[in-house]
């Protein structure tokens, strides 16, 4: 998907129609538009917490997570001074647990993000610009992917693993990714077959550039922000499929994980028997690390999304660009443009005079904003005012 900074669809630039901001400093504005988003402030913000805790959680914990602190107690103990998240059956601190347990967590979903991500790419790109044979069978590899049961299959297969390599994030983060690229490479293929048959593809092909220089060159640079919320959404996957696999008991137990802390809480009956600092902790580090991962994800859907965005413009820069009567949501299958009036081209025609033959009426913008539905009826607003 090509995201470009021309919105008119009349004969003048989009920097005549007062929409866009100066040819010096329209880059810079772009690349500034996307950080911007307080979806994916807050979304950064909180995946860089996590992000940390991964990397310095074991060595910051007060505790080792299988220490034991007494050899009578049988009852997980209460928050107290000493353990500020309690202890569980076994009289380990659940703090220290936290900590350690962040980095597998979060390494088996980054890992099984990238790789999904990286076949994703192979598969889905090279089906698309492809075509013809290649691309049957890379489809119907992918389809065969998308009918499977994950996790079943995954159970299935982690039945075989040994106890020790049941700990091996890496390992982990890889079996998970197969599941987990299919969705991504038909989403990729889709949009590499709407871009092969571009002019700046036709032109590189046609001056004998190799398909693999093509595709890395001219294709995948217009991919980017789709490849960035399939990387987001596979990372979300395999937050989700690690900590299901390990709160089965299917990770070694001795590997701590979230997923395993919601096991051995699920063991000790904390639910029933009112231990919430077993299982509130752990559940809700989950929430959040998938949280912050769902908001970035919003957020560059809101950026290459032409249903939620006015021409490449955001809600606030369109007001800053004076156009106003913005509807609060916009209808489900439209999609809003900015089209310039045929009175306002002719007047901006060289050697045309403002207000001359054929100029725009008075009171009249240079440019309305166009909502056009598939069903017929449009939604029409012009800068300062709907009409």
């Amino acid at each position: 998907m090509a995201i470009g900074t021309s919105t008119g669809l009349g004969s003048a630039p989009a920097g005549e129609l007062g929409l866009l901001p100066a040819p010096g400093t329209a880059g810079r504005r772009m690349r500034l538009q996307l950080p911007r988003s307080p979806k994916v402030l807050i979304g950064l913000g909180m995946l860089a917490v996590f992000l940390l805790v991964a990397v310095i959680g074991p060595w910051i914990a007060p505790y080792d997570p299988d220490r034991s602190f007494s050899a009578t107690a049988s009852f997980p103990q209460p928050p107290s001074a000493a353990h500020w998240l309690g202890t569980t059956q076994q009289q380990q601190d659940v703090l220290s647990q936290l900590l350690a347990g962040g980095r597998s967590t979060v390494l088996v979903a980054f890992v099984a993000g990238l790789i999904a991500t990286v076949l994703s790419i192979v598969i889905g790109v090279t089906a698309g610009y492809a075509g013809h044979l290649a691309d049957d069978l890379l489809s119907m590899l992918a389809n065969f992917f998308l009918v499977l049961p994950a996790l079943p299959l995954l159970i299935v297969v982690f039945g075989f693993l040994k106890t020790a390599q049941g700990g091996h994030d890496l390992l982990i983060g890889l079996v998970i990714a197969i599941t987990g690229w299919a969705w991504g490479a038909r989403v990729l293929r889709a949009q590499t077959l709407s871009l092969r048959n571009r002019d700046y593809v036709e032109s590189a092909r046609i001056v004998g550039e190799r398909g693999w220089r093509i595709i890395g060159f001219e294709i995948l640079p217009n991919l980017i922000p789709i490849v960035a919320s399939s990387f987001l959404f596979t990372v979300l996957y395999g937050v989700g499929t690690y900590t299901a696999l390990a709160f089965l008991g299917l990770v070694n137990p001795n590997h701590w994980s979230w997923g395993g802390m919601l096991f051995y809480a699920q063991v000790a009956g904390a639910e029933q028997s009112g231990y919430w600092w077993l299982f509130i902790p752990p559940g809700i580090a989950v929430a959040l690390l998938g949280t912050s991962l769902a908001l970035i994800n919003f957020g560059i859907d809101e950026f290459i999304n032409p249903r939620l965005r006015v021409a490449g413009l955001s809600r606030r820069g369109a007001r800053r660009a004076g156009v106003s009567g913005l509807p609060k949501r916009f209808v489900l299958g439209v999609t809003p443009v900015i089209r310039q009036d045929p009175a306002a081209a002719a007047d901006a025609a060289p050697g045309r005079e403002p207000g001359g033959p054929g100029g725009p009426a008075p009171g009249g913008g240079p440019a309305d904003l166009i909502s056009a539905s598939s069903n017929g009826k449009s939604r029409r607003w012009r800068r300062g005012g709907r009409l």
